[in-house]
């Protein structure tokens, strides 16, 4: 028998033909490497004896094992190329200030009567927002009930994520250890984005036009309209005088607010509302616009065709009846566990104007000047007790007079834990 030392046989499948690959390996000095030397064979070898190594018979699973070693090491150098390639690729980019561009930047859905919409940056949302208890949710219902726009409820956590990358730019420690670990401006607006976009739409119901309603959203809302450049705002006032009498009379509670004075909530009431309509001013009047919720409830079909042209959206006569639209498909959804619902469910009414006349502490009412300015600068008399809003339309009076018999349905489809609906309390927040 005719051994050849050190050779490696492996059989190899070829569409037409069949061939042998042979490893013959050669021993050198001191065995410290050896050198390999391919080459086809023809197939008829294979009829001969078994190849062996150094004496020894080759078996299958150590062919196999060194198969797997050559692919291992040809793995590890396609590997350590890759990241050669990023690492240039990753340098090119410090140093001439290229910017990775996301594959997608946005998202789609498709409605219950399969219909599909596209949301990305550059669509109209539109924002909602103002000192809680200022009509806010009588807003976004009005809009709710139009065919093409779809607010739902608030969704809490909006406010709460644009707080913290305020937070994170006006401390300029941690904002330069987020550069230094390439968390750049630019990375945070990209996520915060994404995820704002995320959440409005698919909190709800896909539409035409999507709008969120966080009453404190507003304080952003410079910020968002850099990160929307296409975005409107709606910047609901409301007499303060009756904001706060709301918040302590429902006992809304309110970070920073302590709802056992007046006179503190008036204050905060005065602070707040100050930095949301600078910046409304800010932001501009073709894409912020100031809605006074007095006149929204005295004169709804006036007030609601100046913020559809301002939104640029066709009318409906349906946001002058949105109670009718509570609970349907592509309607009103409300939660129970919202504290304005069992206010909402009701006609556009005047119950809410003047509730707060007669509730304020007289020394309150005396410095009412000093404590809120802003109530002058909005249109407001400080002194006026009661004061004088305006005439309401025959529409509004009507409606006031069936809320007052109790003459309205409450919905029986609204979301949430059931909680007890009350007929007469103030009516719009």
């Amino acid at each position: 028998m005719v051994r050849k030392p050190l050779a490696v046989l492996a059989n190899i499948a070829f569409p037409r033909s069949s061939a042998t690959i042979i490893y013959e390996i050669h021993p050198f000095r001191d065995l410290r490497w050896l050198e390999a030397h391919r080459w086809w064979w023809d197939s008829s070898v294979q009829t001969r004896e078994p190849c062996v190594f150094w004496g020894m018979r080759i078996s299958t699973r150590r062919v196999a094992m060194a198969a797997g070693c050559v692919a291992s090491m040809l793995l590890m150098a396609h590997v350590c190329q890759q990241v050669l390639e990023c690492q240039r690729e990753e340098a090119y980019r410090k140093d001439s200030g290229a910017v990775m561009q996301p594959e997608q930047d946005g998202l789609s859905m498709v409605d219950w009567q399969r219909v599909e919409y596209h949301y990305n940056k550059d669509m109209p949302l539109i924002f909602v927002g103002g000192v809680p208890r200022s009509g806010t949710t009588l807003m976004r219902a009005m809009l709710d009930a139009h065919p093409e726009i779809r607010c739902g409820e608030e969704t809490r956590i909006i406010p709460r994520l644009l707080a913290m990358r305020q937070a994170w730019s006006k401390s300029e420690r941690e904002k330069m250890r987020l550069d230094e670990a390439g968390v750049t401006d630019q990375v945070l607006d990209s996520a915060v984005r994404a995820f704002i976009l995320e959440v409005i739409a698919r909190h709800g119901e896909p539409a035409q036009y999507l709008c969120n309603k966080d009453p404190f959203t507003l304080k952003s809302s410079l910020y968002l309209s850099h990160l929307f450049p296409n975005s409107r705002f709606l910047l609901l006032l409301r007499d303060g005088r009756a904001s706060v009498h709301s918040m302590i009379s429902r006992k809304v509670t309110i970070a920073g607010f302590d709802l056992s004075s007046y006179r503190d909530c008036l204050v905060k009431w005065n602070k707040a509302v100050e930095a949301m309509y600078s910046q409304c001013l800010q932001v501009g009047p073709s894409r912020c616009k100031p809605v006074h919720y007095e006149q929204l409830v005295l004169h709804p079909r006036r007030s609601m065709q100046e913020i559809m042209r301002f939104l640029d959206i066709r009318w409906d006569e349906a946001v002058l009846h949105h109670e009718d639209a509570i609970g349907k498909p592509g309607g009103v959804s409300l939660s129970k566990t919202e504290r304005s619902t069992d206010q909402v469910i009701k006609p556009v009414n005047l119950e809410a104007l003047s509730k707060w006349v007669g509730h304020i502490p007289v020394d309150v009412v005396m410095d009412m000047a000093e404590i809120a300015p802003m109530l002058t600068r909005l249109g407001y008399d400080p002194n006026a007790n009661p004061p004088n809003y305006g005439s309401p339309d025959p529409l509004v009076v009507n409606n006031t007079q069936r809320v007052m018999k109790g003459d309205f349905k409450t919905p029986a489809n609204l979301k949430g834990q059931p909680q007890v609906l009350q007929n007469t309390s103030e009516t719009q927040r």
